[in-house]
């Protein structure tokens, strides 16, 4: 008997991807978003991949009511939750919209889980840490006061799950991302932010194509090699084959402890002017870009250590940087192509 998984915002960047490895690991798959920061065009590109359409609900999980009725209608074993606001900068300009968006939809997911015996997995993110004080960080590195709305509903929705899981014999798994990047190898997926892109990689590959006049980079005198911010940049079909051991994990009964935490990160820093660097040679382009001012809150280097992810997971990072950049402008390709 196949095991259902649902994914909240499944037709967004991580969730579209996760979707696909979920599919091809042997899964059935319901897919589920309100659509309220994405389009049709990764949910398309994720049935091209597999051949076949997926189940796809339009629901916006701050309605109880709707998340009860859906997970009545399917027999869910565990539901991925990815369904969430994520703009570091609106989160600070509107705070309450993120609370209520972020907090209210996770809390509808966990009372229907509790009825309803599903297993959670909790889609968290390495803001968590915030500037670390050591560094790389291990899933025991103390969780600083959040620098934003947004950070602050990642370390709540934390707390929530441990603490249903507790209280109610739940099992759970938070994932903490480090920085996904990239698209799928068939570029029928990949990011397609809104506006404005938030995340780099977004931003070079719009600078490169032309629909943005120059890249800034913000701050080069930081402490570090080359004076720009380390982060750690993972490929997103790496990431999205960990949801796909994570969840094996918790439906086959495999978990050491009821809510696990795992970092999911290559464990290698790489800088912003190195990453810009690697796609100018991976891509054979050269970047307009300029140094800006250094931008409010951001972290000065944060880098995972992996090691637990490996060991209980079976699971490692595997795809280059330059084969991520690779994908990732295959991916902005394609949609100008799509466009004209």
């Amino acid at each position: 008997m196949k095991k259902t998984v649902l994914v909240s915002g499944g037709a967004g960047f991580i969730g579209s991807h996760v979707t696909v490895e979920l599919s091809q690991a042997g899964y059935d798959v319901v897919i589920a978003d309100n659509m309220s920061n994405c389009d049709e065009t990764n949910y398309k590109g994720v049935c091209a991949i597999l051949g076949r359409q997926l189940p796809f609900e339009k629901i916006d999980f701050c309605d109880a009511a709707a998340a009860n009725d859906l997970f009545n209608r399917y027999k869910i074993d565990a539901v991925i939750h990815f369904a969430a606001f994520k703009a570091v900068g609106e989160s600070v300009e509107q705070p309450l919209m993120y609370y209520k968006n972020n907090l209210d939809s996770f809390l509808n997911v966990l009372e229907c889980a509790r009825v309803h015996g599903t297993n959670v997995l909790f889609s968290s993110s390495a803001t968590v840490y915030g500037e670390p004080d050591e560094t790389p960080v291990t899933e025991t590195s103390p969780r600083k006061p959040a620098t934003s709305p947004y950070g602050n509903t990642k370390q709540m929705c934390e707390d929530f799950l441990r603490d249903c899981v507790a209280a109610y014999g739940m099992h759970g798994i938070a994932l903490r991302y480090f920085n996904p990047i990239g698209a799928h190898p068939s570029a029928l997926i990949g990011e397609l932010p809104r506006g404005i892109p938030n995340n780099l990689v977004p931003f070079i590959t719009q600078t490169a194509i032309g629909k943005r006049e120059c890249l800034n980079i913000f701050g080069d005198d930081y402490p570090t090699p080359d004076g720009t911010c380390l982060r750690d940049y993972i490929d997103i079909t790496d990431l999205a084959k960990a949801h796909v051991c994570a969840v094996t994990r918790m439906i086959e009964g495999k978990m050491d402890e009821p809510y696990e935490i795992f970092n999911i990160g290559t464990g290698r820093p790489v800088s912003v002017l190195e990453l810009v660097n690697s796609f100018e040679r991976v891509n054979g382009i050269k970047l307009n870009y300029r140094i800006a001012p250094r931008r409010p809150g951001d972290v000065t280097a944060v880098w995972a250590d992996p090691t637990l992810a490996q060991q209980k997971l079976g699971w490692k990072a595997v795809r280059s940087v330059d084969e991520t950049l690779a994908s990732a402008w295959a991916w902005e390709k394609r949609l100008a192509e799509a466009a004209e």
